[in-house]
């Protein structure tokens, strides 16, 4: 019995010292299940030296026992793929450049940044991959005097950009509707009192175009259940990192939407015969905004 004793704790001394070959990561929420030798794949990045040049019991975890990163968990599947076989194939339509390569160079990925940079030419214009499908970029860079220099990448000067972003004709076409949703529940209190406890469920839906919305909304958009989708196509998916309808009422105030239709529905979720308890109802709310 001794020497099963001794046997298990070098086992798991060993196990303290050095990682296993299938590594489960939470990244941001996003649970990955990938190989040691993937995570170390590119020498002197932050990933290399977390899972060679560390042990087990140096990384951060959560309550399941998986190594934990506080970054975005919808781009890492990039970052790993990347990790697979040193190639990056993004989809089309990738809304999402710029972020990616603030995570690569988190992840001190240089030849993965260096990638995903803007490429300069040498009319010092910068190289950006603008969707085909967005009839408002074609047209302002006709207008302005650009060419297509390839099937997929358009050249735009910054000053022509900045002053594409600035202009408020341009911003006057790009109308539209976005419809806020939002579920909660409250209770009436016992003998269908005057008051009522009302609790609020931290999600906010967005429905509509989705370069509308993340014209509105930006970084505090989550698109992790619809990410792929193309600008000038339309997702009712998506929903906002905060939790307050002001906030984002303002934000639609702020580009030049106002709101021109609300509805509700209430549904009583739990009624009890006895009338000492209280019942709960849900509702669900839509908001709809309009810019023209």
């Amino acid at each position: 019995m001794a020497l099963v004793d001794s046997a298990c704790i070098n086992n798991c001394k060993d196990s303290d010292s050095s990682f296993s070959e299938i590594i489960e990561l939470n990244v941001g929420g996003q649970v990955y299940v990938t190989r040691h030798t993937t995570l170390t794949a590119v020498p002197d990045t932050l990933l290399w030296n977390m899972f060679s040049q560390k042990t087990p019991k140096d990384l951060a975890r959560d309550s399941k026992g998986r190594y934990f990163l506080d970054r975005d968990g919808f781009l890492f599947r990039y970052i790993l793929d990347y990790l697979r076989d040193l190639n990056l194939v993004l989809p089309d339509y990738f809304p999402e450049k710029c972020r990616l390569q603030r995570e690569a160079e988190f992840f001190q990925l240089h030849d993965l940044s260096k990638h995903l940079s803007p490429k300069v030419c040498k009319e010092d214009s910068i190289g950006e991959d603008i969707s085909q499908g967005d009839p408002e970029e074609a047209a302002f860079l006709s207008s302005a005097g650009g060419s297509i220099t390839s099937m997929e990448t358009l050249r735009l000067v910054p000053s022509v950009r900045s002053a594409h972003l600035r202009s408020p004709s341009l911003e006057s076409r790009r109308s539209g509707y976005i419809t806020i949703g939002y579920r909660g529940s409250y209770t009436i209190g016992r003998d269908i009192q005057t008051d009522a406890k009302f609790r609020r469920v931290a999600r906010i839906t967005v429905c509509g175009k989705t370069s509308l919305a993340k014209e509105v909304f930006g970084d505090t958009l989550n698109e992790s259940r619809d990410p792929d989708r193309p600008p000038e196509r339309y997702t009712s998916r998506y929903y906002l990192k905060f939790n307050f309808l002001e906030q984002a009422f303002d934000k639609l105030t702020d580009v030049g939407f106002h709101m021109v239709a609300c509805s509700s529905t209430g549904t009583c979720a739990y009624a009890s015969n006895d009338p000492s308890e209280d019942k709960v109802w849900t509702s669900y709310t839509e908001y709809v905004f309009c810019r023209e």
